[in-house]
């Protein structure tokens, strides 16, 4: 059986991009920022040193955010300490760059801004024009059904098809005689009404109580702790 490899995001970041470098928007901001040199950042880069493939716009970077569940903060909220190879890139960007780097920002799941665990965080710095460098990545690369396993968590509607589904099942496997003699088609929804509300109740309530939120609402927030 084969198994399905691990997620590396900084690949899916860069098949977004892939996607979008196509589009005038995307290239015409772009353009500006490496050839106009128009940089709003504390960040003096040289421009001309500096890997395009490394960049990315904030709205590719909310996007994978949103579909993984994870957090874009500032690296003050980051748990872990920086590996010596994270360190060593910041030492030989800045000696190449001649300048000193700042507010740097940290792309991993939100579990690595409560513990110390190493699921493939990714830390950049921003360039300006809502631009960022991805300066290095480590650890381990996510769980090859992530992105799956956090769909419902998109918004209130992935979620109530994801329960709308699992009601829809729990009831073609409910044998009928249980509830009541009679197996027309009346009787199956209403089977299912009952089993809707039993499964969305217990949805809420998991969710309420231990403040999940759906993934736009956390994926830059430093107040919301939702795993």
């Amino acid at each position: 059986m084969k198994i399905l490899p691990p997620t590396n995001i900084e690949l899916e970041l860069k098949k977004i991009r892939k996607n979008e470098i196509g589009s005038k928007p995307f290239e015409a901001h772009l353009n500006q920022l490496l050839v106009d040199h128009k940089i709003v950042s504390k960040n003096r880069f040289s421009i001309d040193l500096l890997k395009t493939e490394n960049i990315f716009h904030i709205d590719q970077i909310k996007k994978v955010c949103i579909d993984y569940r994870l957090r874009f903060l500032d690296l003050a909220y980051f748990k872990g300490t920086l590996p010596e190879s994270a360190e060593r890139e910041i030492e030989r960007l800045e000696k190449e760059h001649q300048t000193q780097l700042g507010d740097f920002k940290l792309m991993a799941p939100s579990v690595l801004f409560r513990l110390e665990k190493t699921d493939d965080p990714l830390l950049f710095v921003p360039l300006g024009n809502q631009y960022y460098y991805l300066v290095h990545k480590w650890g381990n690369d996510l769980h090859p059904l992530r992105k799956v396993l956090m769909w419902p968590f998109k918004g209130i509607w992935h979620l109530l098809s994801l329960v709308l589904g699992i009601s829809y099942l729990v009831t073609l496997i409910t044998p009928m005689a249980i509830f009541t003699k009679s197996t027309d088609a009346s009787a199956f929804w209403m089977l299912f009404f009952f089993m809707f509300k039993a499964i969305a109740s217990v949805v809420l309530f998991y969710g309420f109580a231990l403040g999940k939120n759906f993934n736009p609402a956390i994926w830059n927030s430093k107040y919301n702790k939702a795993l």
